[in-house]
């Protein structure tokens, strides 16, 4: 018996909406995760983009449990000396609420080309509006 290799040109990719209103953070990221990287299909090999494309509508209205509003804390580096920034959960969804999940589905992404390359396909919206409805997404449960 030989193993079968999906070439990417032949892999066929939905659309899913995940609406992430009163979901929790981490787990609407590992679903997103699965997703694109395509863990949910039978072809699934972890060096190739055999996923699908997730579009997260209402990621301003995500929640996270306990006291990790004030507490969780995002750091970032300008690359210069004594040049850590930080900012919690809260200061960060009143400025970019998109980019708390943003950054928790990257994380679960491999790293790398491969990784930067899916990363591309999950679309994150904050209000319900989206551009992507010519694409006839399938409503996906998170």
């Amino acid at each position: 018996m030989k193993t079968v290799f999906a070439k990417p040109a032949s892999v066929e990719r939905k659309w899913y909406v995940i609406d992430a209103e009163g979901k929790i953070l981490g787990r609407v990221a590992a679903k997103i995760a699965s997703v694109v990287r395509g863990k949910n299909k039978a072809i699934f090999v972890p060096h190739q983009e055999v996923g699908d494309y997730v579009i997260v509508i209402n990621a301003d209205k995500i929640v996270v449990s306990g006291r990790k509003a004030q507490q969780k804390m995002y750091y970032r580096h300008s690359g210069y000396m004594g040049g850590l920034k930080s900012t919690t959960y809260e200061k960060l969804m009143a400025h970019n609420p998109i980019m708390p999940l943003e950054k928790a589905v990257k994380g679960m992404l491999p790293k790398g080309p491969l990784g930067r390359k899916m990363a591309k396909n999950v679309k994150i919206y904050a209000g319900v509006n989206h551009p992507h409805s010519a694409q006839n997404p399938v409503v996906l449960e998170a």
